[in-house]
């Protein structure tokens, strides 16, 4: 994929790129795949909200992608689409039994491929099999953290987690981040990387963009009223010397908020060394 860039006709414009649609191969996607989407616009199932700045946006339909292809099944690339809701391109394929799925589109596929998923599949980008098969130092995709539950990990544009080393039981993986984890040799990966990598160098240019993408504006706390955030009110600029903390007085930086303690015995290495979760 490549940056497209934008004659400077406004100054918007100016700074502004966008994706290079080139790799699309099919303008509709397929209808038995598709579900409406009702966002809840960062609101919880009690209507309270829980995540600020979220609401309006483009209308879109959801792609039912499987994450968790049957062992056994070989397919054919039919068409490789555009999904507005991930960075990832994805590829609609069709398995022996004549049913369509959608997949995360590796890097390089196009129309016409082979994939199979099979606990002995060749090392090949697109192929699914278990971690176990796989060679150490392959980079893999869409990968499971329990066998079974379907993939979890790696999964957005131009991402992928490298096998750095497995016994009888466990592999360690590197993820993106750097953090490296023992995941069960029996869960299943895709090898290759996750197609779409220019997708991080794409810049808006322009605050309709983004709320297109259903994100509204946000006011930063220095520049409110002291009755209505921590940082607000004084003289100049200044939060008050105080540490960076949300509008309902919560700390931000350096304050614990990993809850799942049960999983720190996968963990080999942190994703930030040497600090805090």
């Amino acid at each position: 994929m490549a940056i497209r860039s934008h004659n400077p006709t406004t100054p918007a414009r100016r700074g502004m790129t966008s994706q290079d649609f080139a790799d699309i191969t099919a303008k509709k996607p397929l209808k038995s795949l598709l579900r409406v989407k009702r966002g809840r616009i960062g609101r919880s199932a009690t209507g309270r909200i829980t995540t600020r700045h979220r609401g309006g946006g483009a209308r879109k339909f959801y792609r039912l992608v499987d994450f968790n292809l049957l062992p056994e099944t070989e397919a054919k690339v039919e068409a490789i689409e555009y999904d507005p809701n991930r960075s990832a391109r994805i590829a609609r394929i069709k398995d022996q039994r004549d049913v369509y799925h959608y997949i995360l589109a590796t890097k390089g596929m196009k129309p016409g491929d082979k994939l199979v998923v099979a606990e002995e599949a060749p090392i090949e980008p697109g192929n699914r099999l278990p971690l176990k098969s796989i060679p150490v130092g392959t980079a893999v995709h869409a990968v499971e953290l329990q066998p079974g539950r379907g993939a979890q990990l790696a999964r957005t544009a131009g991402s992928s987690a490298q096998l750095v080393a497995k016994d009888e039981k466990y592999a360690q993986i590197r993820l993106p981040s750097g953090e490296v984890r023992m995941v069960s040799t029996e869960s299943m990966s895709t090898v290759g990387v996750v197609g779409n990598e220019q997708h991080q160098n794409v810049k808006l240019g322009k605050a309709g963009r983004r709320r297109r993408m259903g994100i509204r504006p946000t006011v930063r706390g220095v520049a409110m009223n002291a009755a209505s955030h921590p940082h607000g009110g004084g003289e100049g600029k200044g939060k008050g010397g105080s540490d960076p903390r949300t509008p309902w007085g919560q700390r931000t930086l350096g304050y614990k908020t990993r809850r799942r303690q049960t999983t720190d015995k996968f963990i080999i290495r942190k994703r930030r060394q040497g600090k805090r979760r």
